[in-house]
């Protein structure tokens, strides 16, 4: 029996860090159960130094990330979204577009990286530190039964990862 597989859009505002970090680490998982996406509601054009050489240097994947606006996910040839996940508390706050299908949403936001100030060996300790925040949560996500749990159940668990600080 195949699995499906779930499409997750990560949301922030300018699609430079925080979003473009839970895209890569969640395309990571080789299981073929989870294909990410990530947007912004307005998206910068460009990923933000420190992040992409960040995830070079820990090998995750960095092939066809690009910043981009969430209108692209709203177009009918657009893949259906299953959750979608705001990443950055300007998103949150944020009215976003209807996604057909309805998918399952929760808010992991996190800090900013792009707006750190300090030196460079400062600002990618910062970076890391918000890769594995992230990379903690998408783990929590990834190991959860989705296929088993009511929908309930299910927005209870999403509700709670996002309010862990480890």
């Amino acid at each position: 029996m195949n699995e499906k597989t779930y499409n997750v859009l990560f949301l922030c505002t300018g699609n430079t860090a925080r979003s473009i970090l839970a895209e890569s680490i969640l395309n990571s998982d080789l299981s073929g159960k989870f294909k990410a996406f990530s947007a912004g509601s307005h998206p910068k054009g460009h990923i933000d130094t420190t992040v992409l050489a960040l995830l070079k240097k820990t090998n995750y994947p960095t092939e066809g990330l690009r910043s981009k606006s969430w209108e692209e996910f709203t177009r009918p040839d657009a893949p259906e979204l299953d959750f979608v996940f705001t990443v950055c508390d300007n998103a949150a706050g944020e009215v976003c577009p209807v996604w057909p299908g309805q998918p399952m949403t929760a808010h992991w936001g996190v800090p900013d990286p792009t707006g750190f100030q300090g030196t460079e060996v400062e600002k990618t300790a910062f970076c890391g530190e918000i890769m594995r925040m992230l990379a903690n949560r998408i783990n929590v996500f990834a190991a959860l039964p989705i296929h088993s749990l009511d929908k309930l159940s299910l927005q209870t668990h999403l509700d709670a990862i996002g309010k862990t600080t480890a």
